[in-house]
């Protein structure tokens, strides 16, 4: 997996998982969403792009498909740390 930080701007994190091509992105209003299938040549130039968000509007919002995101395996452990804390 491959993923690219932003301090500024409302896109803070993209991952891009090549094995299903799938672009995760992570808003600032920690607002996340996935599109794929989506080439790796589009992750890389979002991730120079020197602007993500308007990237993102002008090459991947309506051209891929927007999917469920999948959740990383450390958000489950959380859930299920948190799960066992409450017994549920």
């Amino acid at each position: 997996m491959q993923s690219q930080a932003f301090s500024s701007g409302r896109i803070r994190l993209v991952t891009y998982e090549r094995r299903d091509q799938c672009l995760t992105l992570t808003w600032d209003n920690k607002t996340i969403t996935a599109y794929q299938p989506v080439p790796e040549e589009i992750y890389q130039r979002l991730s120079r792009a020197p602007n993500p968000a308007t990237y993102f509007e002008d090459r991947v919002a309506e051209e891929y498909p927007q999917v469920t995101p999948k959740r990383s395996s450390q958000e489950d452990d959380a859930r299920k740390k948190l799960n066992d804390l409450f017994d549920l």
